[in-house]
């Protein structure tokens, strides 16, 4: 069956997502752009949501093989931000029109740490309310697995969005890039718990693993549609060379164009396929082109995050190498955003926590 002919279709099966993910015409390839930008504005409109990107501990109880932050990197200066510190930078965006942040960091666990961060979101609701945002910021949480205790807390304190990737829904390829404690069905869980509590959920993947086939790419796309998932967050798979997988680097470094493409097209099938929902542009597809976030958008994808975490701690949040804005100040980066959105007729919505579409008609609101 021919790109066009599949494009047609309303519903989308696993032989139609392999087809549209294994293109490399340029043409087939601009056909479903086009799709997926045209999906997009009818179903979510030409807003561009901001998530005011808040990287504020690199403390990790997990060892992922891929991740530069893990607990067994002895090479990078670990930090947790102060509440004051975390409140400052939530406040900067808020002043900005970002109704939105991402509270992200390494997994813990602990009480400790479920204590101070149940905190720090209800300081955040409490000192962001004003007459553009009477119930103060939206908060997406990024900090991984924790009991249904903690997830309680969290959402009672205010957070409503919890982003929380599992990077492959192939239980092989994922028992790839994790140590044996970590486990995939553990986070598919963690992804149901937080659906039963209350949160909007967010998942995702990385694009481009040694090893991951078209055929993985079509079954996580396939899984976001059975999770009923509200937001995906995904990118193309980098190396950091501090890492088991460091050894990959020759691996990466022959594909990345390939990679950075085939991440593009997950972006456009994953819109195609499930319509309403938020996706975001990543950090990760700016770090492979200058003009990766632009792309991004262009293919469906209607939230970005800009970083917002200090700038005397972001070379220490290094999930992957050559991660670009770690010195750059942070107004400066706001205005190119903002020139970049508008060269692609976009528009920038302000004061708004950006929900999904499909989270809204969930709700009734």
């Amino acid at each position: 069956m021919d790109i066009g002919t599949i494009l047609q279709k309303k519903e989308f099966d696993r032989d139609d997502i392999i087809t549209l993910l294994s293109v490399d015409n340029p043409a087939d390839i601009e056909s479903i752009r086009a799709a997926a930008e045209s999906v997009l504005l009818s179903e979510c409109g030409d807003a561009v949501f901001y998530r005011g990107l808040v990287e504020f501990s690199n403390h990790c109880d997990c060892d992922c093989h891929y991740c530069g932050i893990r607990k067994s990197n002895a090479s990078i200066n670990r930090y947790t931000l102060s509440m004051d510190e975390i409140i400052s930078s939530v406040k900067w965006s808020a002043h900005r029109g970002y109704g939105s942040v991402v509270l992200q960091s390494g997994e813990r666990n602990d009480a400790g740490f479920v204590d101070f961060l149940a905190g720090v979101v209800a300081e955040i609701k409490s000192a962001t309310v004003s007459e553009k945002l009477p119930n103060g910021v939206g908060i997406t949480l990024s900090v991984g697995e924790h009991s249904r205790q903690a997830y309680e807390r969290f959402y009672k304190a205010g957070a409503h969005r919890f982003l929380l990737r599992i990077e492959a829904s192939d239980p092989k390829l994922f028992a790839s890039i994790h140590p044996s404690a970590q486990n995939l069905e553990r986070r598919v869980n963690c992804l149901k718990t937080l659906r039963q509590v209350g949160f909007q959920v967010g998942t995702g993947v990385m694009v481009g693993l040694p090893g991951q086939t078209v055929e993985n790419l079509a079954d996580d796309i396939l899984f976001f549609r059975e999770m009923e998932i509200d937001m995906i967050g995904m990118g193309p798979y980098i190396v950091h060379k501090s890492t088991p997988m460091g050894i990959h680097a020759d691996y990466f470094n022959q594909r990345k164009d390939k990679i950075f493409q085939t991440a593009l097209l997950m972006i456009a099938v994953c819109r195609l396929v499930l319509k309403d929902i938020n996706i975001a542009s990543t950090t990760a597809l700016q770090t492979m082109r200058s003009d990766g976030r632009e792309m991004g958008l262009r293919y469906g994808a209607n939230v970005i995050m800009p970083q917002t975490t200090p700038a005397g701690v972001r070379k220490n949040y290094l999930l992957y190498d050559g991660k670009p804005y770690l010195d750059d100040d942070a107004k400066l980066h706001h205005a190119e955003l903002q020139k970049s959105i508008r060269s692609i007729n976009r528009k920038i919505a302000v004061d708004s926590w950006g929900d999904s579409e499909r989270a809204i008609r969930r709700s009734g609101r």
